[in-house]
Parts: C-alpha cells; sequence; structure tokens
C-alpha cells in the first residue's frame, strides 16, 4: 500500500476488524516493524503496539470488535439517509416558511417523520457524526450599494493612503 492511497474517513466495524486482522498476520510473520505495519496499514504506532499486546496475551480472539455498550442509536443508517434526502430538498418542501434550516426546524421534521424526540440543543453532535455541517447564511444590510463598495477602492482609498515615508527620512536610528 502506497501513501497516496486513498483511504476512507469513516470505517464500519467490519474493515476495523479486518485491519486488525491484517495486522495480526503482520505481526506474527515478523518481517516488518510496527513502525512499518502501521504505515502501511494507515494506523498509528501505538494502536499497532496495542495490538501486538493484545495479541500476545489474548491471540485473534482479543483483536475481534466489542460488543457495543450504551443506549442504542435512536435512529438507524437508513433513518439518517431519509432525512439527508429530506433536508436536500429543502425546508420550504418540509414544510416550513422559509429556506434556512435550524436545529429547532430539523428536530420538529425528525419527530414528525420518524416519531423519534430530539432536544434541538443536543442534535448536532449526530448530525456532524452523519456528516451533515453547520451552513450559516451570509450576513449583509440590506441598504447595501454594491455600486459604491465597487468605487470605494478606487476614489476613497486612494486619497486616504499613505504615499510612504519622506526622503529624508531614510537615516540610520541610533542602537
Amino acid at each position: 500500500m502506497n501513501d497516496d492511497a486513498w483511504r476512507p474517513t469513516r470505517l464500519t466495524v467490519e474493515q476495523l476488524e479486518e485491519r486488525r486482522l491484517a495486522a495480526a498476520v503482520l505481526l506474527r510473520q515478523g518481517r516488518l516493524s510496527q513502525a512499518a505495519i502501521a504505515r502501511q496499514l494507515g494506523v498509528s504506532g501505538a494502536s499497532v503496539c496495542r495490538w501486538a499486546a493484545t495479541l500476545a496475551q489474548e491471540g485473534r480472539r482479543g483483536l475481534r470488535p466489542r460488543p457495543r455498550t450504551g443506549r442504542p442509536a435512536r435512529l438507524d443508517a437508513p433513518a439518517w439517509e431519509r432525512l439527508g434526502e429530506v433536508l436536500a430538498q429543502g425546508s420550504v418542501a418540509a414544510g416550513f416558511e422559509t429556506e434556512q434550516w435550524t436545529l429547532r426546524r430539523i428536530a420538529a421534521l425528525i419527530r414528525r417523520e420518524f416519531g423519534v424526540a430530539y432536544h434541538p440543543c443536543y442534535l448536532e453532535r449526530p448530525l456532524k457524526a452523519f456528516g451533515f455541517s453547520v451552513q450559516r447564511p451570509a450576513t449583509r444590510a440590506r441598504e447595501r450599494d454594491e455600486r459604491a463598495i465597487a468605487a470605494w477602492p478606487r476614489r476613497t482609498w486612494a486619497a486616504i493612503k499613505k504615499a510612504g515615508p519622506p526622503r529624508a527620512a531614510h537615516h540610520r536610528l541610533p542602537r
């Protein structure tokens, strides 16, 4: 594997396990250093070191994925994909007055479409986890005059720009 190889930003549980088991094979072969294995697999040296210790203590079974603990996700991956499709259609298409998505509106949409309640304050993290990003509209004054803004550098800036130091001021300062 070369350094230019494309690597996905999010790996599935199966891909992570496959990478750990590939490291186990390379560690058992003993031909490469841990640093070389880390470079080849695109992981940190600390990860390979941890996998080597686990492999020595527990064998290949220790490198298998552990069961996920904690509360199960409220929405599954297909629901997040469906949410992405609805968000892409725009907020007016979803029944809102303006074409701006807010966390409050997205929470209301999720409640309406999927029957799942999210508080808007806690919705940002799962949205980011599924690839959504914050989009803020550019704020501009309603009184903005584009022609006056375009003419300003030619007219006003030339008048207030400093011409530079006078020629006689190029003497050395004492140290």
